[in-house]
């Protein structure tokens, strides 16, 4: 991901440019912390855990996959085929780059960011 630029052409700091646009999608983002604390995950398991359809989740899991994020596995347990899913490590450094930033986010990290693009400081800012 490339850092966006401000107007006045240097590279812009507040955290939102660190988000990864495809997670933008409650769906990904559910199915990806879903895969985030395990090695992998049945592709049912995961479906019950994000509350989707099959064909939401395949949908979902394609795009992530494509983005090379997320690593699907096709295989058998006896006669029935199974589907497991995992992070690539890609998708965990994206994750968690993601996660950072909305934690940034939410704890104000922009404010003063805001406060100098609008020539003040963050104090009065109530006023």
């Amino acid at each position: 991901m490339t850092a966006q630029r401000t107007a006045a052409g240097s590279p812009g700091s507040h955290p939102r440019h660190a988000l990864a646009p495809l997670l933008n999608s409650p769906v990904r983002l559910s199915v990806v912390a879903a895969l985030a604390p395990v090695e992998k995950a049945e592709f049912a398991v995961v479906r019950e855990l994000v509350e989707v359809s099959d064909s939401v989740l395949s949908k979902q899991v394609a795009a992530l996959e494509a983005a090379g994020w997320v690593a699907v596995a096709k295989g058998r347990v006896g006669r029935r085929a199974r589907t497991w899913l995992s992070l690539t490590a890609e998708g965990r450094v994206v994750y968690e780059r993601h996660l950072t930033a909305l934690r940034a986010i939410a704890e104000g990290a922009g404010a003063g960011a805001a406060a100098r693009v609008r020539g003040g400081s963050d104090e009065g800012m109530d006023e």
